[in-house]
């Protein structure tokens, strides 16, 4: 009776988190699908303790409590421009977790209930700690190095060892060797040399495979590092012979990987060789930039502002750092009353996060009908009278399209330069994230709009409400 009325809740729950998904995939309903999500959740926990029951409850109560403590806490302080590093870290956590309790269920077989298996049961149950144990590692110290980029602590660009692909490969195979030995050892003591030193080649291969992918290619890194992490909760349901974490963890390792190859696609680049390649790996060398740097002032971008019939805005980190969404909100706003057309640019990987300038805009209620993805707004920049780029940069470099030479060739990007005015909003010529300079600010329709994004557009907007 009680496993009958556990199987229907987990069946709702992982109803639920299927329509958390399909609510996530637009701005508008995000809301209701994180409410659909916090109830599955919810439904999950409840159902999993009363299952539970015993002696146990009182020691996981109180770590829930921990939990629910920390996680408050970093919703209240963790701003959307951190929110990036929040997610590797959570991903770190999901690995860890899938680590531990592979150890947990090798090392205790009530854990995992392997004392009923026997026989090939066994063999496959040992299968399933090996690849959770693999998975896990990997995803725990490949999403610590990609936190650990994105906060800016270690640098962007990739680290290339002489052989790393060799390196990589040899690391697995020394992997599928032990896990050979590990499968064949008589007994559990003589089995945790093999899976010891397996965690410690497949953290090693984690490390490398982050280390080895730039600043550019973060975004996809991240929803990669999501997929993983899936897989790894769903090897742990395996282990544990849980249907609904088995389910869980396949939503959203499926889900992260398709993400991460739309990503790819977006960006012109092969999924095997953003993991194994990394970012600026390539020896050619780019073009000289020619040109001149025509700074503008704010009452000049105002009257320009004024003067058009259309107008588009492309976001990027930089407007994320300011937090200036809210202003440009407003901005928005006073333009539309003014009978001006304006719409919003958004590139796949604008941001450190996908859909992180989607979130942003929603939350400074810009309206969902005037939020374009880059596909759909690239071929109205040449009848558009003025875009305004607010703190973005590799993703409006015409070196992707225009130099074979670039590292970042054959990246698509925001055509801006088409259009009649460009207005760059930026605090220095610096280069962006992907560290490759920017040809657009020296063409002759550009005008560099110097200062910090927030105060450049807060003047902005006393200066069309005057």
């Amino acid at each position: 009776m009680q496993n009958g009325i556990g199987s229907m809740a987990y069946l709702a729950a992982s109803a639920l988190f299927i329509l958390s998904l399909r609510g996530l995939s637009h701005p508008a309903s995000a809301r209701r699908g994180n409410l659909y999500g916090v109830a599955g959740m919810a439904i999950a926990v409840v159902t999993t303790l009363w299952l539970a029951g015993g002696a146990v409850l009182p020691v996981v109560a109180a770590l829930m409590a921990i939990g629910v403590a920390g996680g408050a806490l970093l919703a209240r302080r963790v701003e959307m421009t951190q929110m990036p590093q929040l997610v590797a870290a959570l991903h770190s956590f999901v690995g860890l977790a899938a680590v531990l309790v592979a150890f947990a269920s090798y090392l205790s077989p009530a854990a995992g209930n392997a004392a009923s298996f026997g026989g090939a049961g066994q063999s496959i149950h040992d299968v399933e700690i090996y690849l959770g144990v693999f998975i896990g590692a990997v995803t725990f110290t490949g999403s610590i190095v990609a936190f650990l980029k994105l906060q800016g602590t270690v640098g962007g660009k990739p680290l290339v060892l002489p052989m790393r692909h060799l390196l990589n490969l040899v690391g697995v195979l020394a992997c599928v060797a032990l896990g050979y030995l590990f499968l064949t050892a008589p007994e559990a003591a003589q089995g945790v040399g093999p899976l010891l030193t397996m965690t410690a080649i497949a953290a090693l291969i984690g490390v490398h495979l982050v280390m080895a992918i730039g600043g550019a290619d973060m975004p996809v890194v991240v929803s990669m590092l999501n997929s993983y992490s899936g897989w790894a909760a769903a090897a742990t349901g395996f282990m544990l012979s849980n249907d609904l974490l088995i389910v869980t963890g396949a939503l959203v390792g499926s889900s992260g990987a398709i993400l991460s190859y739309i990503m790819c696609r977006a960006m012109n680049r092969k999924f095997l060789s953003v993991i194994f390649g990394g970012f600026g790996t390539v020896t050619t060398v780019a073009a000289a930039i020619e040109g001149e740097v025509v700074p503008v002032s704010v009452d000049e971008v105002g009257a320009l502002l004024r003067d058009a019939s259309e107008v588009v805005i492309v976001p990027g980190y930089g407007m994320a750092v300011a937090q200036a969404q809210t202003t440009i909100s407003e901005i928005t706003r006073k333009l539309r009353d003014k009978g001006v057309k304006v719409r919003f640019g958004i590139h796949p990987v604008a941001g450190r996060l996908p859909g992180h300038m989607n979130v942003l805009l929603a939350e400074a209620r810009v309206p969902y009908d005037i939020v374009l993805e880059m596909d759909e707004i690239n071929e109205d920049f040449s009848s558009t009278d003025v875009v305004l780029v607010i703190g973005a940069n590799d993703i409006v470099n015409p070196a992707a399209l225009e130099d074979a030479g670039s590292p970042i060739a054959g990246m698509p990007v925001l055509e801006v330069w088409k259009a009649n005015t460009v207005i760059v909003s930026k605090r220095s010529m610096a280069s962006g994230y992907a560290g490759v300079d920017n040809p657009l600010f020296y063409k002759e329709n550009t005008r560099m709009l110097f200062g910090d994004a927030k105060h450049s557009v807060e003047a902005l907007l006393a200066q069309l409400s005057a």
